[in-house]
């Protein structure tokens, strides 16, 4: 048996399956990037390079490209489809708006194994990618490791109140949402691996549903059904969905399901080393002033 929680392949799959009509279900997606976007108003950056991990379709691209105009944008995404679908769609968006230098640069790639240099980018940008790992430490450090020093981390993912309604309908012992970390164990993750001056903070988006069988279009039609390995890999019998949508049921207001989504934020600084690959301390000595 493998080790891990999260079915690899599985998120590979249905993001797959989502990428041709991502736009038409992504909206709570591009809701979080526009106020993440916003965040930025207060960065004094003039990066020349800016990375995107788990880019999907480059639906932040647009934004970060009206921030920092002379910066090169790379998108990394596990599943080529996603990439595919962004060129497909905004070809040549970037030239038609004079933005940037030239066309962003796609790789599908493993966000654990950037192919990028140390010390190569000003900017990791990271939307909704974190909770769909196994362990966000190794993302983690290979952000720290890419980042100039003095560069920027900025991510979304979600927390654990995210879909805490769903977990709480059924009672059949299978997992029905991904395992989402809190945003303190987030803050202990970036000091270890390095990041200064790490801030955390979060919100609770609630969405609302006609019922049930709503949701999970939604949420299969955004690449978000659950790929935790602890799932249930066969259909849900007829008495046990009877169960759990009676239980959703009991949750009901004005006429409509509520589905929670627990936003956590988070960015931090590159500071420099205090000690080298090989653990040496690093003593720094500033020149003295002639008085």
């Amino acid at each position: 048996m493998s080790a891990g929680f999260v079915d690899r392949a599985q998120v590979a799959r249905s993001f797959g399956r989502a990428a041709t009509a991502y736009g038409d279900a992504d909206f709570l997606v591009r809701e979080i990037d526009r106020r993440m976007l916003e965040r930025l108003d207060y960065v004094k950056l003039t990066p020349q390079r800016i990375l995107d991990l788990g880019c999907s379709r480059g639906g932040s691209f647009p934004g970060l490209g009206a921030h920092f105009p002379d910066a090169q944008l790379i998108g990394l995404d596990l599943v080529p489809a996603m990439l595919a679908a962004g060129r497909a769609r905004r070809p040549g968006w970037q030239r038609l708006l004079g933005l940037g230098k030239g066309e962003p640069l796609h790789v599908a790639a493993d966000a654990a194994k950037i192919p990028l240099k140390s010390r190569s980018t000003a900017i990791v940008w990271s939307n909704l990618l974190l909770h769909w790992l196994d362990d966000p430490l190794p993302v983690l450090a290979e952000a720290h490791r890419v980042l100039e020093v003095a560069g920027l981390l900025m991510f979304s993912t979600f927390g654990p109140d995210t879909l805490k309604e769903l977990r709480a309908a059924f009672a059949d012992g299978y997992a029905h949402t991904q395992r989402f970390i809190d945003m303190h164990d987030l803050g202990d993750m970036l000091v270890g691996c390095g990041f200064a001056d790490p801030v955390m903070d979060m919100e609770v988006i609630r969405l609302t549903y006609d019922d049930l069988d709503a949701m999970f279009r939604e949420l299969r039609a955004a690449g978000s059904s659950c790929a935790m390995k602890a799932r249930r890999h066969g259909l849900t019998g007829r008495r046990g969905w009877a169960a759990a949508c009676a239980a959703y049921e009991q949750l009901r207001t004005e006429g409509r399901l509520p589905a929670s989504f627990e936003v956590v934020y988070g960015h931090a600084w590159k500071a420099e080393p205090k000690q080298t690959e090989d653990g040496r301390a690093i003593v720094r000595f500033e020149p003295s002033r002639k008085r």
